[in-house]
């Protein structure tokens, strides 16, 4: 048995395939009315992606099973449940979220927000 380099899934180079992975996502990502979550949000599937943190990179982590980043955006409050008090917020102001879907999550951020990385729409 030949040891297989970490850096090579399915014989493409990580980075490559992250590349590709990185296009799907935001060609996936749309923006919506928060209210049209609403479903989701009852059933517990919906997270929140805070404002500072990169939409698309988030899920690639989510995709990547990134523990190690995926836990430290948790911890930070950065990543995860939407609180009620703001879920009922985006609701009231007829709110509108950039919405992907890495099943069985809905990823979302407010529209308004920008990430600071290189604009597209899933970045505001």
């Amino acid at each position: 048995m030949t040891q297989q380099d970490p850096a090579v899934v399915d014989g493409t180079p990580l980075e490559q395939d992250d590349a590709l992975l990185r296009a799907k996502l935001n060609q996936e990502t749309a923006r919506a009315p928060w209210s049209s979550l609403q479903r989701f949000f009852a059933q517990g599937k919906v997270i929140r992606v805070a404002a500072g943190l990169d939409l698309i990179e988030t899920a690639l982590r989510i995709a990547r099973d990134d523990t190690a980043a995926l836990g430290a955006a948790i911890e930070a409050g950065e990543v995860g449940p939407i609180p009620d008090a703001e879920a009922r917020d985006w609701f009231a102001r007829e709110a509108e979220v950039w919405a992907l879907v890495i099943a069985p999550w809905v990823l979302v951020q407010e529209a308004g927000c920008t990430s600071g990385s290189t604009p597209t729409p899933a970045h505001g």
